[in-house]
């Protein structure tokens, strides 16, 4: 579970972008389920306008919300599979 806390700090702060290059925002937030720690969604800060086009959930705050499991790499972006979101 420590190891969870490296890694969802470790995303903190980086670009979030598609396969294609396509860029949503930067990691804001992190929602995960407390009981188990598992990682269910990105929270984005300063979305781009690209992810207006996108049918993304958005929590009661108007956050967009891009699910974990979209998520297909992590280095110096955090990569995320359009496929898996839409």
């Amino acid at each position: 579970m420590e190891d969870d806390k490296k890694y969802s700090k470790h995303l903190m702060d980086k670009t979030v972008v598609t396969k294609s290059g396509k860029k949503f925002g930067v990691v804001g937030n992190i929602n995960f389920e407390t009981r188990t720690g598992e990682l269910m969604q990105i929270i984005l800060k300063n979305p781009t306008s690209y992810i207006d086009q996108l049918d993304i959930e958005q929590d009661k705050n108007g956050n967009w919300c891009v699910p974990f499991s979209a998520v297909i790499a992590v280095g110096d972006f955090v990569v995320v599979s359009e496929d898996d979101i839409v």
